[in-house]
């Protein structure tokens, strides 16, 4: 009886490490995808900065629906769940903290 809920437990902590590496995949493949929307957009940016941030503040089914553009191709619906990431305030934050400017040429007129 007491053998179930050990076999449980080993099964959760032997799928972990796997879990990890597809969550690291997506977010690398994620990441691959929202860099050059970031380059496009935001020019003269370190985009690979904003990114890191887009992908640190979006969610496991923001990342999963971005990572998923790598393969059928950027739209509209990519385009905006980026976008609706950028503007948050943990990830503006997050930018700013990295000591990016999303509008260089601002940063330069003050």
């Amino acid at each position: 009886m007491r053998v179930w809920p050990l076999l449980t437990v080993a099964v959760v902590v032997g799928c972990a490490p796997a879990q990890e590496a597809m969550d690291d995949v997506a977010r690398a493949q994620a990441k691959g995808v929202v860099t050059p929307i970031v380059e496009r957009n935001f020019p003269g940016t370190n985009a690979t900065v904003v990114s890191d941030c887009v992908i640190d503040n979006a969610s496991a089914g923001e990342i999963l629906s971005i990572a998923q553009a790598s393969v059928t191709g950027v739209d509209e619906r990519t385009l905006k769940t980026v976008s609706d990431i950028i503007q948050r305030p943990d990830t503006i934050n997050c930018v700013f903290r990295q000591g990016v400017f999303l509008f260089p040429e601002a940063s330069n007129n003050g």
